[in-house]
């Protein structure tokens, strides 16, 4: 099975949207970064043909960043709060075992959980480290469902090497 996971796309300023008095859960894309998670998507498309699942944290703007790619890919999306920020590792463990069908699941969350949860996948010490910038991402390699300390880094992209991907 292949894991692509893949951060949300730029955010209002965290401080601004704070002094509208709404929860954070609710901030959401820029106009830019809605833009440029549709190319991302179109971009990504090129490299990972098909997604068989795709997931979201419920924060908005990861649900926002998920709509992008799943009109790219004609594929519903599936809400889950092991990709929330504060989640625990151990549930997405368990999400997948339950949710990620197919050859394919696509994740769509946030930092620093999203590069936790990479390095979680990829090794049992706890001590790997990656950098998964807004609108980046990377795949991941399992002989099986998705368990801690069986995966393999098969790329990590930033959003500039994706966006160049689609020229």
């Amino acid at each position: 099975m292949k894991l692509l996971i893949v951060r949300h796309g730029q955010a209002g300023d965290r401080e601004q949207f704070a002094a509208t008095g709404q929860p954070d859960e609710l901030r959401p894309l820029t106009k830019e970064g809605a833009r440029e998670m549709k190319n991302i998507a179109r971009a990504l498309h090129r490299v990972v043909p098909a997604i068989d699942t795709l997931a979201a944290s419920p924060l908005v703007r990861a649900r926002q960043t998920a709509e992008a790619i799943a009109k790219e890919y004609d594929v519903p999306i599936v809400e889950t709060d092991s990709l929330e920020p504060d989640s625990r590792l151990a549930d997405f463990e368990a999400w997948a075992r339950r949710g990620a069908k197919g050859d394919v699941t696509a994740v769509v969350g946030h930092e620093p959980h999203l590069s936790s949860l990479a390095a979680w996948l990829l090794g049992n010490s706890g001590d790997a480290r990656i950098e998964l910038k807004k609108a980046g991402a990377c795949l991941l390699d399992f002989d099986a469902l998705p368990t801690r300390g069986s995966g393999t880094l098969r790329w990590l992209l930033s959003p500039g090497v994706i966006r160049r991907l689609r020229e």
